[in-house]
């Protein structure tokens, strides 16, 4: 799994361009065209944005079009252990992260038709995922916005074959604006005139209208969760419902009752986009799905063996108040199903609401261990994120890692009390963390 040619390459890139984000398509669309626009050479496309639910937006996407037998090209950002994640490539029988050699050659040639100039990582990045699916086969490209939608270095696509805008939630204000529709008003910068657009469930009405207003404005055929199509449960299947009738499926593989209208609105896009999708490759899709670093079971590894004997562990790199909620939710539902005491283990960035995320968890967390965030210097340290989580309710102490938090429980656990459930969550860079030292990188 390991890329090294290529990790070198991008770690030489990071220390001639700037980190952070600077949002702007100039400087994309020039080195673009110095590589011959292979943007528009590329498969037909499923551009998907949102605040929260885009990831497994793509996950669901790829599983309905490779069970129905498409190829398929996949880019998500952020990877969680190695770069390569970030590009699946279409393959027989289910698409294969790029390897190293191709990924290492493609960013030197990206590199060097850059010229030195200044540009971000991402953006590089971004010209060599369109330089690699525009030179590899497939029979579509799901794409995921890095950040906002108007001026993401994915925004280059002139006429996607749908447009797809996940739920959206209050994160990356100091970019995007500190209001829902200011917001949602950037992630629909990816709706283009006359390309049909998917409105995936929307918490806030406010982002709703404006999302459906631009689409409105651009002749862009549209299609609403809760208006066109829905999803429900019904006797522990799913039920997907748009104007051509009902489809009874599986529970989605992916835990949570938010991944319902999150299944619901791959289904919605594959069909706007004009792919076919027969009833049982969208069956055998539901339970294929897979989507790690989000609400994932961690069954073994090394980290799960310091844990408390007979424990549930799972990992989420969810990181807003609006992922706090759903997250919370699906852990309620754990509960229904077995009950076990609830301890979070949590690291969290500088960026995000940290008191707001916990708050989602105040009643139901018996306790919080804090730990820093080794891979992001944005990390919170965990004595001051500790307090954010006494702020929202909860009983909480910091500890040095990961590792730590888990010896620590096991070693003061009660051996006649029912074993716990542990979520370790906060961050996407935690999550990697967590893989990485597990030994179950994704694979």
């Amino acid at each position: 799994m390991a890329t090294r040619t290529a990790e070198i390459e991008i770690e030489r890139l990071m220390t001639l361009h700037p980190k952070g984000f600077d949002l702007s398509l100039g400087r994309v669309s020039r080195l673009l065209d110095r590589l011959g626009n292979p943007q528009d050479r590329i498969p037909p496309v499923i551009h998907i944005a949102g605040t929260n639910g885009k990831g497994s937006a793509a996950a669901f996407s790829r599983a309905l079009l490779e069970a129905a037998g498409y190829r398929v090209h996949v880019h998500t950002s952020p990877h969680l252990v190695h770069w390569c994640e970030r590009y699946r490539m279409a393959a027989t029988g289910g698409g294969r992260f790029v390897a190293d050699d191709i990924f290492a050659d493609a960013i030197q040639r990206v590199a060097e038709a850059n010229r030195g100039e200044t540009i971000t990582v991402f953006e590089i990045l971004t010209a060599v995922m369109f330089v690699l699916f525009s030179e590899h086969p497939a029979d579509a490209a799901i794409v995921e916005v890095g950040l906002g939608g108007r001026f993401d270095a994915t925004n280059v696509i002139r006429q996607p074959a749908v447009s797809v805008i996940m739920p959206i939630s209050l994160d990356h204000q100091a970019y995007l604006g500190d209001r829902v529709e200011l917001i949602a008003a950037e992630k629909a910068g990816i709706i283009k005139k006359d390309a049909p657009v998917v409105v995936g469930a929307q918490e806030f009405e406010a982002a709703r209208t404006v999302l459906v207003e631009t689409a409105e404005r651009l002749g862009s055929p549209l299609h609403v969760y809760g208006q066109d199509f829905l999803a429900f449960e019904e006797n522990g299947h799913m039920v997907y419902q748009d104007e051509t009738g009902l489809l009874d499926l599986p529970r989605p593989r992916l835990p949570g009752r938010h991944q319902f209208a999150n299944a619901a609105a791959a289904i919605a896009a594959a069909r706007a986009a004009g792919f076919n999708v027969p009833p049982e490759a969208a069956a055998f899709a539901m339970g294929a799905v897979e989507w790690p670093g989000r609400l994932q079971r961690l069954a073994s590894g090394r980290l799960t063996e310091l844990a408390p004997e007979g424990a549930e562990l799972w990992l989420d790199g969810g990181h807003n108040p609006g992922a706090g909620t759903v997250i919370a939710e699906a852990m309620a539902a754990q509960e229904e199903r077995l009950a076990r005491p609830l301890f979070l283990v949590t690291g969290m960035i500088n960026t995000k609401d940290q008191t707001g995320y916990f708050r989602a968890f105040e009643g139901m967390a018996r306790h919080v261990f804090t730990v820093p965030v080794r891979m992001s210097e944005a990390g919170v340290p965990a004595d001051e994120l500790a307090i954010r989580a006494t702020e929202a309710g909860l009983s909480a102490e910091p500890v040095a890692s990961v590792e730590n938090a888990l010896k620590l429980l096991r070693d003061t656990w009660d051996d006649n009390e029912t074993p716990p459930r542990i979520l370790i969550s906060g961050s996407l860079y935690l999550a990697g963390e967590v893989l990485a030292d597990n030994g179950t990188p994704p694979a």
